[in-house]
């Protein structure tokens, strides 16, 4: 516990202060996130970080990942998904090419975690640096925090019907309903400090989806992470696992809030 703690003062504390900062130290630590990311996932397919796949795997994510004022490609006249078209058909020419010792379920997993884990971290840059950006951004950091937060104290005290058993077995409706409830009490109150939105029904509409899709996006890494039979999805934050287990709910809230013209 006492490790935990540690962690979570000093990582969040970073973490804060570079979102504050904004501009190209915030960018820079979303690329090292999304790559730490990216290479936990590689992992727990088991598949090489440094091999011509592992590395093909990267530059797609990366491609997604980059702001087009960081990755520029008008020199050779493709936009970034053209270029991302083509990388595709590049993995799917290599199963044939190695007469299927890189596999069609390879290709897949690499193509998916790309958009997973680029898109995610994409949209979290992008929401930084639109015009209310930080507030915006910590917006949504506490209703996911409020999320979590409510829960796991309302499975803890109330939870007795399981949520989706199969793929985590402590989440229960209790809790889920809990965590809604939490942050749109906490959205509220922050919502009465900082304008974010001129209507209240947005405002609520926008509580509503960060919770609901950072609930489904914790499950999604649950089932992740329960296919792949491991425990976390790595161990780069002592006593909190990786990465994704810290940044699941985040990277599923942020194109959801994008695609319905949220932010």
């Amino acid at each position: 516990m006492k490790q935990r703690i540690i962690t979570a003062v000093i990582a969040g504390a970073g973490f804060i202060t570079l979102i504050v900062i904004g501009d190209w130290p915030f960018t820079l630590m979303m690329i090292v996130l999304a790559t730490i990311g990216m290479s936990e996932l590689l992992k727990m397919k088991q598949m090489k970080l440094f091999s011509p796949i592992g590395v093909l795997s990267f530059i797609l994510m990366w491609i997604l990942l980059l702001p087009e004022t960081i990755l520029k490609s008008d020199w050779l006249h493709i936009d970034k998904l053209e270029m991302f078209l083509l990388l595709i058909i590049v993995l799917l020419a290599l199963t044939v090419i190695t007469k299927n010792k890189f596999t069609f379920d390879e290709a897949g997993f690499i193509i998916l975690s790309s958009v997973y884990i680029g898109f995610g971290f994409h949209y979290f840059i992008y929401t930084r640096f639109l015009e209310q950006g930080l507030a915006v951004l910590f917006f949504i950091i506490i209703l996911v925090w409020a999320t979590d937060s409510g829960a796991y104290f309302a499975g803890r005290l109330f939870g007795k019907n399981k949520l989706w058993p199969e793929i985590s077995p402590k989440k229960t409706i209790e809790g889920a309903f809990g965590g809604i409830i939490l942050a749109f009490i906490v959205g509220i109150i922050y919502v009465s400090f900082v304008t974010i939105f001129n209507s209240w029904l947005i405002t609520i509409f926008f509580i509503f989806i960060v919770s609901i899709s950072g609930q489904l996006g914790d499950l999604v890494e649950s089932a992740l992470k329960r296919h792949y039979a491991v425990k976390d999805s790595g161990q780069v934050l002592p006593g909190h696992g990786g990465i994704l287990d810290r940044f699941d709910s985040l990277i599923f809230v942020m194109p959801i809030l994008y695609l319905v013209n949220l932010i």
